[in-house]
Formats: C-alpha cells, structure tokens, sequence
C-alpha cells in the first residue's frame, strides 16, 4: 500500500517554509484554522496571520489590500466558499486589479464527504475558469503540494489552488519537479491516454490503468496539475500517442478540465474523447468511497470509459 501523507500538514509546512525566508508571505483564514490546518503558521507567526471570522469575500477583499502593499496572501476556506461566496471580491479586487492573491479552496468534491452537498465544490474550476489570466492548480499527492505551493508563491499574479485537506497516497518521489502550466506523464501508453487532475482521480486513474492493462489495453496516465493554463502540448501529444483521450475530474463535467482538453482537441486536432467526472448534479451526504462510487468516478467507471473509447477507435 502507498504510504500517504495529510495535505493540509504538508500545506501548512510549506507555507512556514516559505514564510521563515520571505517576510511577505502572510496567511488568512474564515475562522475555519483549524480544518485548514494552519494552526502551526499562527503559532510561528502570529503577526502574519489575519483570522478574518466567517466573512470570505472580506477575507479576499483583505488579501487583496495585503497584495497592494507587496505582500504575498494565501488566503484559505472551503472550495465552495472560495468560490461562490467570495467570487466577485477575487475577480474583481484581486484579478482586475492585477494583484498577486493565491486562493486556497479545500475540500473539493466528493473530499468535502460528510459535510454534505451545500459544502460539495462541483463548480469551482468552471467559475474560476472564467477569470482572465488566473492559474489554476490541483495537486495529485502530498509531494506536488509542496512543489507547487512554492510555485505558487513565486508565479507574480493571482493563483486558485484546489486542495484536498485530508490522507492521500504519495505518489512521486520527494526529488520530483513541477512547473505551473506543464502536466506529467506518470504512466506511457498507446490505446488511451487517461488525464486526470487532483488526488482523488490521479489514483482511481492509476488504478484503472492497472486494470486495463490485464486486459490488454495499453493506458497512457497524466497529471495534469494545471487547468489553467492547460498544458497543450502534452493534450496533442498524448492526442497523436494514443488516438483517444479520457478526462477524470473531482468536479462537473461542465467547464472543467474536460472542457479545457475538448477545447485544445477541437481547435488543433480532433480526437475521440470521453469525460469522466459528475454529470450535472448535486451534491450529497455521504463518505468519499460512497461518492466516489456514485457520482462515477470510481476506478471501474475510468475503464468502462476507456473501453468504450477504444472501441470506438477501432471501429
């Protein structure tokens, strides 16, 4: 079994990090430290940490006006908070005004688990999708969280970051490098090319691939940590590999990262796809195993969706 490491802690200590070298990062939260887990920045630096109670869209309102001053913001709470509540304050005030605020939504999808449908961010990559010049990232496992909060603080400009809080399999070694805009290739293969984003995926997908490859179904496995911007070159790569593409999301088919492959496919080179992820639905109460199973986003479905496609290719 992987061995698994807690995102949040590894959140946490790479904020400190960056903190104890560079007096402009600064930490803010919506009374919600704790689920974030940023206790241990508050207590290492307490003058850096700005609790801005249940006020969201005043928490980035806040971030913004530390970005105008040269400081570095990461400004946390749950992804549908981040999100809806507090979109027009990012877009406007942190986005418009060309400020460097890096918004952290956690718990997204089916992570957000018992805290039921209201909290469950289905969306967020689609609204956020919508912001000029906004990157957006979800890391895979707790390595590429430390990796790419760090490039998060570095990238001059404003960052949406999609973190899952809680266990995840570590899957790439803690020498690993990432860059913002270019996905990686976990796994090569030639029938169907599988990109996923966010941990919740990432596995089911490398597990899917195992799967398939009993079978005899050659499956291509790729991180793509940044929807935006979406690594192009490796979407027509793995277009020309493979002849099919599979997208697997923690998140509404709709405007995600299904969207986002769809869209360079359509333009540069029109390839047979398929997109697994929630199909305009709601969310709902329940454990993370439990969703993942019903909402399709379980290892299982993956393969029925690359089989699907590789018939399709050869007929």
């Amino acid at each position: 079994m992987n061995k698994q490491q807690e995102m949040r802690t590894v959140y946490t200590e790479t904020l400190c990090d960056l903190a104890e070298n560079d007096p402009r990062v600064v930490l803010l939260e919506a009374d919600l430290m704790r689920a974030s887990g940023t206790q241990e920045f508050q207590r290492r630096f307490p003058e850096r940490t700005f609790n801005l109670g249940v006020a969201e869209a005043n928490m980035v309102g806040v971030a913004a006006g530390l970005s105008s001053t040269g400081k570095i913001p990461f400004a946390n709470t749950f992804a549908c908070f981040a999100s809806r509540r507090a979109f027009d304050q990012f877009f406007i005030s942190a986005n418009y005004a060309q400020l460097n605020v890096k918004l952290v939504g956690t718990d997204p999808g089916v992570t957000a688990a018992l805290n039921g449908g209201t909290h469950m961010a289905f969306e967020d990559i689609g609204l956020m999708r919508t912001i000029p010049g906004l990157v957006i990232i979800e890391p895979g496992d707790p390595v590429s969280v430390r990796a790419l909060v760090k490039a998060a603080a570095e990238h001059p400009g404003s960052v949406y970051l999609r973190l899952q809080r809680k266990d995840a399999d570590v899957i790439y070694d803690e020498a690993e490098t990432f860059e913002l805009g270019k996905g990686k290739t976990l796994k090569k293969g030639s029938d169907v090319a599988i990109l996923a984003t966010g941990a919740v995926m990432l596995i089911e997908s490398l597990k899917a691939a195992k799967i398939l490859e009993e079978e005899g179904i050659s499956a291509a496995v790729v991180d793509m940590h940044t929807i935006k911007p979406i690594d192009k070159d490796l979407v027509l790569e793995m277009a020309e590999q493979c002849g099919a593409i599979l997208t697997c999301e923690n998140h509404q088919i709709i405007n995600g990262l299904g969207s986002a492959v769809a869209e360079v496919l359509a333009e540069n080179y029109p390839t047979p796809m398929l997109r697994v992820g929630v199909k305009d639905l709601f969310g709902e109460v329940g454990s993370q195993a439990y969703l993942t199973e019903r909402f399709g986003l379980s290892a299982e479905s993956i393969c029925e969706h690359a089989r699907k496609l590789v018939s399709k290719k050869k007929n």
